[in-house]
């Protein structure tokens, strides 16, 4: 794909002229009625077809907008690929995307955190005519001005693939969420209104089971949204519910159309999520505790993580993709500590491998032997969302920096590195942590660029009680007994 990738649908599915364009987006956003009072969303679902059929229906949701411009300055759009089948969620190689409004730069640094996360690939041929993603940009160019875009298309992925990635880019404030989809195709009119009614009513419940293959073109990125959504407490609004026999087509075969918007609970913070995951772990501490000790069994007796299987009836949470880091000490020495800071994967399947990787693969240390276990102390940290920060200068961040509450990732260029929470306990002055934090991605204390990015997050720790666990679960490992999470009760 080249740098910039031109403008593929311009002349067919809108106006090719800027003039023209902006003049269609303009009466559309006119007619949308919105209030100046309107809360801003985090999430808008939208459809992509052409302007003349769906344009109305996405005004509704993009007019919200307004009174965030010059704030939101990145944008997440999902769409579904209509024109090359694949697995998984696809990222391009470009720089930027041009429209007849203008061009508009690729955030690559947050494209190229989520390949090296291996959340996204990279596919440019399902980039290169994709029409889910590019319709909605002169929209976004219109009502917001400058922000940077993150582009992915989706091919054949499951919700906790979306949840994931939306994870990874949820940013706070500076970052809106885009779902392209239409709904029902080619049904007769009165058909369409009452398949469209049931799936905007799936939507409003947050019901991704509901969502059937027919339902919208964009069901993949829709059900990550709606999943994404119901864990955080968000509440949705519709916006907008017609079909194209509404706007400028015949009735005897229409499509669909519908627009949302998602909002976060009030008063919080996407960095503010701690109390929520407190919650959702509720009485599972102690099921992640005795998995992390069966994986690290399994490993002494035979040599792999404790295989674990996402099963009907297991409570929530352990099947949603979670992000731990599983840490392992010997009196008050480090002997292990690998984790994930995002969450790309089940929780009980993040806790297995990690602490078999803690226990056996970490770099800095020679396997674990049995001999160990009498004084090894394990905790588990179930880590939130990072959340990108936004500083001036060097002095900025550290003011900004809560010490005990906020675990750090740093990143400049190739050099990157993470501290939890609990090293505060070690490094409790702001300064001394963030130069121990620069130390261990390789950097001197002394290191600045306008290229340094921080993220924060905080964490819920699990400490494994009683200390002879891991003994026990090593000899029931010996005799073959199974351990692992249980199904919620019926």
């Amino acid at each position: 794909m080249p740098a910039i990738r031109p403008a593929a649908v311009a002349g067919s599915f809108y106006p090719a002229a800027a003039v023209e364009l902006e003049r269609q987006i303009a009466g559309f956003l006119g007619s949308a009625g919105t209030a100046a009072a309107d809360p801003v969303p985090k999430a808008l679902i939208v459809p992509h077809a052409g302007y003349i059929y769906s344009g109305p229906i996405a005004a509704a949701a993009y007019a919200r907008l307004a009174p965030a411009r010059g704030r939101i300055t990145r944008v997440v759009v999902l769409g579904p690929s209509h024109f090359v089948g694949f697995r998984g969620l696809a990222a391009g190689s470009a720089e930027a995307w041009h429209t007849p409004l203008g061009t508009v730069a690729i955030d690559r640094s947050v494209v190229e955190h989520l390949t090296d996360a291996k959340l996204v690939g990279v596919l440019d041929a399902a980039h290169a005519r994709e029409h889910s993603l590019e319709v909605q940009i002169p929209f976004l160019q219109a009502v917001l001005g400058e922000f940077s875009l993150v582009p992915i298309v989706a091919g054949d992925a499951a919700p906790e693939a979306v949840v994931a990635l939306l994870d990874a880019v949820w940013g706070g404030p500076e970052t809106l969420i885009i779902i392209s989809t239409d709904l029902s195709h080619y049904l007769d009119y009165r058909t369409c209104q009452e398949t469209d009614r049931r799936t905007a009513d799936a939507i409003e419940r947050l019901d991704t089971d509901a969502l059937g293959p027919n339902a919208a073109c964009g069901r993949v990125p829709v059900r990550g949204l709606l999943a994404a959504a119901k864990r955080r407490g968000m509440s949705i609004a519709r916006l907008d519910l017609r079909n194209s026999g509404d706007t400028a087509g015949p009735r005897d075969r229409v499509v669909g159309y519908g627009s949302w918007a998602l909002f976060e609970p009030a008063g919080r913070q996407p960095a503010e999520d701690l109390a929520g995951v407190e919650a959702a772990l509720g009485s599972v501490g102690r099921t992640l505790i005795e998995l992390a000790c069966a994986s690290i069994a399994n490993g002494l007796t035979a040599g792999c993580p404790k295989p674990v299987t996402v099963t009907p009836g297991l409570p929530a949470i352990l099947a949603a993709p979670g992000a731990v880091f599983v840490t392992l000490q010997r009196g008050s020495r480090l002997r292990g500590c690998v984790g994930s800071a995002i969450a790309q994967r089940p929780l009980i399947t993040d806790v297995a491998d990690n602490a078999f990787r803690a226990a056996f693969k970490d770099p800095r240390f020679p396997p674990l032997r049995r001999d160990e276990l009498t004084d090894l102390d394990l905790s588990i940290a179930v880590l939130t969302p990072p959340v990108p920060m936004r500083f001036d200068d060097e002095i900025d961040l550290l003011e900004q920096l809560r010490p005990g509450r906020d675990g750090l990732i740093i990143e400049d260029g190739p050099r990157r590195a993470l501290f939890l929470p609990a090293t505060w306990r070690q490094l409790p002055e702001r300064r001394q942590f963030l130069n121990q934090l620069k130390h261990k991605a390789g950097l001197d204390a002394g290191h600045w660029s306008r290229a340094f990015k921080a993220a924060r997050f905080q964490s819920v720790e699990i400490r494994q009680e009683p200390p002879n666990v891991l003994e026990t679960l090593v000899a029931l490992a010996a005799k073959g007994v199974t351990t692992g999470p249980s199904p919620a009760p019926q």
